[in-house]
């Protein structure tokens, strides 16, 4: 078993530390606050501060790239802890593994495959791309090993309030019978990957040497529009019929005004404005792993939401 080292504890990163710890491996999670799931080792640390996350790192065979900065202030926060994480795993020779995003590749018409142009209009997806794109040159100039792992947008149990179909914003609203407003058209088909399915895909990704010099779209099921999520996962909770609407766009902008994180929305709200398609066939054929199934998903999801509600009684 290998020395795994996750930087970032929140609804990918705490995910991931539990299964490799599971599968035996010595975890160490590090964040700013020193928080993680029970049963790792847990630093507090500056990500930015390439000396700290080298000192973390120091004999481990993976880091995980799983933070996530505040979504205003990505230009700010991500080139410094980018070029640290770089430097870390130069240091240390420990093979970087990075949750990438689908925001590089810009609008796209079909589904989108690795092969995608890096062709983002938008801030931060131009922060992405060069991030990615400075990874590879490192990994191809023999510096580092180095991948990413790009999803659509997560669900599933553990969700944060960022997830649009996540358990704060769609599940527990629904599944009390109440009225859920959504950012855009509910009736587009879109990508959704399931967190447990993310966790799986990374830690395979750390532990295989076949995943190094080449992005991977993480094994995400057909798209599905957020209308026919909640009817689904109403009628597996046999709670009233979803009720979601979209919210006029006038009213969106304004929210935008007030709020930075709706505000920053609105760059990205192409792709909720016609199908988003992710094509994750070449992970899935690579490394044997499927996407788990959405029905099983959401069984999982009213589970540990009514599990939640019960404990917090």
């Amino acid at each position: 078993m290998g020395k795994h080292v996750i930087v970032g504890a929140g609804q990918v990163g705490s995910h991931l530390a539990e299964r490799l710890a599971g599968m035996g491996h010595d975890v160490t999670v590090v964040t700013r606050s020193g928080s993680g799931p029970e049963g790792v080792e847990r630093i507090a640390a500056d990500v930015a501060d390439r000396a700290r996350l080298t000192a973390a790192a120091k004999g481990a065979d993976t880091i995980y790239n799983c933070v996530n900065p505040r979504y205003h202030r990505w230009v700010q926060d991500w080139p410094p802890m980018a070029a640290s994480f770089l430097g870390a795993a130069e240091d240390t020779g420990a093979a970087l593994v990075t949750l990438g995003c689908l925001y590089g590749y810009g609008p796209v018409d079909g589904p989108m495959t690795e092969d995608a142009p890096m062709a983002a209009t938008g801030v931060k997806g131009r922060v992405r791309a060069k991030m990615w794109h400075d990874m590879l040159a490192a990994h191809e100039a023999g510096r580092i090993r180095a991948t990413e792992l790009r999803g659509s947008d997560y669900y599933g149990p553990r969700s944060t309030d960022q997830a649009y179909i996540g358990e704060t914003r769609f599940v527990r609203p629904l599944l009390a019978g109440k009225r859920v407003a959504y950012f855009s058209d509910p009736s587009v088909p879109h990508a959704w990957t399931y967190l447990p399915d993310v966790a799986q895909a990374l830690a395979i990704a750390g532990t295989d040497e076949r995943a190094y010099g080449r992005a991977w779209h993480i094994p995400t099921g057909p798209a599905v529009s957020t209308i026919e999520v909640g009817e689904r996962l109403c009628r597996i909770a046999d709670a009233p019929a979803p009720r979601v609407y979209e919210v006029p766009r006038p009213i969106f902008n304004a929210l935008g005004l007030a709020n930075p994180m709706v505000r920053e929305l609105r760059e990205t709200r192409y792709q909720f404005d016609k199908p988003y398609i992710l094509d994750s066939s070449a992970f899935e054929t690579a490394f044997g792993m499927a996407p788990t199934p959405m029905d099983d998903a959401l069984r999982t999801i009213v589970a540990a939401s009514r599990e939640s509600r019960a404990d917090a009684r």
